[in-house]
């Protein structure tokens, strides 16, 4: 028998939630953007998702705690014993489930990476190269050029997985995931506690950061 809904509380924080549904926006757009020939909104958004992606990182470190990787990172055994129906993890826990959590970083680092090839990919002569193309050589260009265009359909696959866990969650467990992306909270039994908040002025470092590489990277790395 499961416990009695005692109302809502806090579970994803405004950080978190601004980070997934940009991320969900600019992906596409990127690809949208690419597929046009709009190089130059394709670099921008580029930029704006290393922004993000930096951000949520330095998040993921000193956040609120449902934001934190040591939350909801589980060994290899805790996540075998989840999809197994042994695990000791409680479904009424709130953030991210052993392979949820995995699951973000691995998306995580898959637009890493695909953001890391095109800041140095493109053809001068072609008249579109990322900010950092001149920091490497021709070959080096070309060769993360084509690391550029085809990881891209890893990255969709892992986006592709992602969507189809939603899908199973929500149509198969009855478990309304969605929701609280957008409004932070969800209903939970009794004894279950809601996360707990950072410091606001850890988001100010955190996005000082993000503009920093930002601006670091749009000026062609300075220094480097």
């Amino acid at each position: 028998m499961t416990s009695p809904e005692i109302g809502k509380i806090k579970v994803w924080d405004l950080p978190v939630r601004i980070c997934h549904w940009s991320f969900a926006v600019i992906v596409p757009a990127m690809w949208w953007t690419a597929e046009n020939g709009e190089m130059g909104w394709h670099m921008r958004l580029g930029i704006m998702l290393l922004g993000l992606l930096v951000f949520r990182i330095l998040w993921g470190l000193m956040g609120s705690s449902t934001a934190r990787f040591s939350q909801f990172l589980r060994g290899p055994g805790k996540v075998i014993a989840y999809f197994s129906g042994r695990s000791e993890w409680k479904a009424d826990d709130i953030g991210h489930n052993p392979a949820g959590g995995w699951s973000v970083v691995a998306l995580l680092l898959a637009m890493l990476a695909q953001v890391s090839f095109g800041l140095f990919s493109g053809d001068p002569y072609d008249g579109a190269t990322g900010p950092l193309n001149e920091k490497v050589g021709v070959m080096t260009a070309d060769t993360l050029t084509e690391l550029h265009e085809t990881f891209f359909y890893g990255l969709l696959a892992l986006v592709c997985l992602h969507l189809l866990a939603v899908i199973y969650y929500s149509v198969v467990k009855k478990d309304r995931i969605v929701p609280p992306m957008l409004t932070g909270k969800r209903a939970a039994p009794e004894g279950v506690a809601g996360m707990v908040a950072a410091p606001a002025w850890r988001v100010l470092v955190g996005v000082v950061i993000a503009f920093a590489v930002m601006w670091w990277v749009w000026s062609g790395g300075p220094g480097l």
